[in-house]
């Protein structure tokens, strides 16, 4: 019996727990599910903050995003061997963006190259009315625009419309641009002017070609046909780059773009409309960035740094001392790795500025002062200079450039210090079978001097359908005559 008693008596002491264990689990439940609802409501706002904090950006920077419609004649791609050389008319779509509330705009040197005639479309200012109906009923202004100036190497054109108290973007710092940081890219994809992709800063400095001195922001953000010269924005508001290019097997979108940074963008504004283009920098050197092969070949003591290939005679860098086989380690104090770096580095510099070199030669470190200082143009470059609008003659199939004092300064000696220099081929089924070739200076036609375009003009359309026509051309620093038909 004194069993059974301590029996029940241990039985009711363990209901007693098991009850008491039962109440605490059933109060720790409601807790528990209460934290959860909790942290899903807390994650819920966090996204619907960004999600403001995008909306809000676009806001912001749409009204500043025009559309650049563009009209031509445009040379083709590069890259493609099997194109013609000759230019085409064309028509062309791009995006911009306004960095000064009376009128000037930045977008890409190719949007606009060859053009005639080039336009933008404003975004209206916002309304009332809810986004998709504002949308809906949305026309924006379009306004011609004339090009001030532009960079072939470095992609970037600037244009000026006639209007003031536009809304504008900020230049953002470039420094401060960071790798996994989020950007948004704004554009018109396909013609989809003002729309905007969300991604990712990739990287923060990428040399897509190897002989191009050019450094890049990768980005994964959504980057078409008809994004470039949009910007790239941080979500502060300030635009780190300029949408430029992708690479791409299937001509969209594959997750890899590229843009300008902010730091060159700036400079290369500045220069442009103060000189209506960005003068090269050079010490007058060839460089090639250092790899464990190449050090390993020429018995270096160091496998990074940029190693000095060629100094040219008479160049700056040839005056103050720097030697073949130098391998330069810093710029101005800046550690350098590879001639991407060290060409960002001189882009920084006045055209007067000397910058201070440390280099290793052999096992001597020395340090150089170095002149910085604008190289001379060759043809290619004196392409730029021309404007299709007024240079162009279409029936003769050039585009011309009178050789004035500057332009003769850039191509070096003439034989004859005056003419008309051709500046690209123009691909018109009506043009004569000139014989002309990029680069030709026009010395005279028909024995008539030629001393600018309009000069070449009115001699070229006095002559009459079967007249053949003699030109004295300068080619290569050898004179010439070039014959043809008028048809």
């Amino acid at each position: 019996m004194i069993d059974n008693l301590l029996v029940k008596r241990f039985a009711l002491v363990r209901l007693g727990e098991i009850v008491a264990a039962s109440l605490l689990i059933l109060g720790a439940v409601p807790s528990a599910v209460q934290a959860q609802a909790a942290a899903t409501e807390k994650k819920s706002e966090a996204i619907h903050e960004m999600s403001a904090t995008f909306v809000n950006l676009a806001k912001r920077v749409s009204p500043a995003i025009v559309e650049v419609m563009v009209t031509g004649f445009g040379a083709p791609d590069e890259d493609d061997k099997d194109a013609s050389s000759a230019v085409g008319r064309e028509r062309s779509l791009g995006a911009g963006i306004i960095v000064e509330a009376d009128g000037y705009i930045i977008t890409n040197y190719h949007v606009v190259k060859g053009s005639d005639r080039v336009r933008v479309r404003l975004t209206p200012p916002p309304t009332g009315d809810s986004q998709p109906f504002a949308q809906l009923r949305a026309h924006g202004r379009i306004l011609p625009a004339k090009v001030i100036g532009f960079s072939k190497q470095i992609d970037l054109a600037v244009l000026k419309v006639e209007a003031t108290g536009l809304p504008t973007i900020p230049i953002g710092l470039y420094a401060r641009v960071q790798k996994g940081q989020i950007v948004l890219a704004f554009g018109s994809p396909e013609g989809l002017e003002n729309s905007v992709s969300f991604g990712l800063v990739s990287s923060v400095a990428r040399q897509p070609d190897p002989e191009n001195p050019m450094v890049y922001i990768q980005t994964d953000a959504a980057i078409n046909p008809g994004n470039s010269g949009g910007p790239l924005m941080d979500l502060d508001g300030n635009m780190v780059g300029i949408d430029t290019f992708i690479y791409t097997k299937s001509g969209g979108n594959e997750g890899i773009g590229f843009a300008i940074p902010s730091g060159i963008v700036r400079y290369a504004y500045e220069r442009i409309r103060k000189y209506g283009r960005v003068p090269r920098r050079t010490i007058g050197a060839d460089l090639q960035s250092i790899t464990p092969d190449l050090a390993e070949g020429l018995g270096l003591a160091t496998e990074t740094g940029v190693i000095v290939s060629d100094v040219f005679p008479d160049s700056s860098a040839e005056q103050a001392g720097l030697k073949i086989r130098d391998v330069i380690v810093s710029i101005d104090g800046l550690a350098v790795d590879n001639v991407p770096l060290f060409a960002l580095s001189l882009y920084m510099r006045d055209t007067a500025a000397s910058v201070k070199l440390q280099i290793l030669r052999g096992d001597k470190k020395l340090e150089l002062n170095v002149p910085v200082y604008e190289p001379k143009d060759g043809p290619d470059q004196i392409s730029e200079l021309a404007d299709p609008s007024k240079d162009l003659i279409a029936r003769l199939g050039i585009v011309g450039l009178t050789a004035s004092a500057d332009v003769r300064s850039l191509l070096g000696d003439l034989r004859i210090p005056s003419g008309v220099v051709v500046a690209s081929i123009v691909n018109d089924q009506l043009a004569v079978d000139s014989g002309l070739q990029v680069g030709d200076v026009i010395h005279s036609l028909k024995n008539a001097e030629i001393i600018n375009v309009d000069g070449l003009r009115t001699a070229f359309n006095k002559l009459k359908p079967g007249e053949a026509a003699t030109m004295q051309v300068e080619r290569g620093g050898k004179l010439t005559y070039v014959t043809f038909e008028m048809e």
